[in-house]
């Protein structure tokens, strides 16, 4: 969980001071400085799920 923006993310590695997180159903990185970093909450996780399956439904996502 990006704290900073309010994302979930995976964390994918870490780049110089950054840690690098990409959105549940893919798609592309960013950085967030490593403070804001915390463990998503598994109600974070199941609404970040949702929103994906909701977009993937659309047809916004592949």
């Amino acid at each position: 969980m990006d704290t900073g923006t309010g994302r979930v993310g995976v964390v994918m590695g870490h780049e110089g001071p950054y840690v690098q997180l990409r959105p549940l159903g893919g798609g592309r990185e960013w950085d967030c400085a490593p403070e804001l970093v915390r463990a998503a909450t598994p109600a974070e996780r199941l609404g970040a799920a949702t929103a994906y399956a909701n977009a993937r439904s659309r047809g916004e996502v592949p």
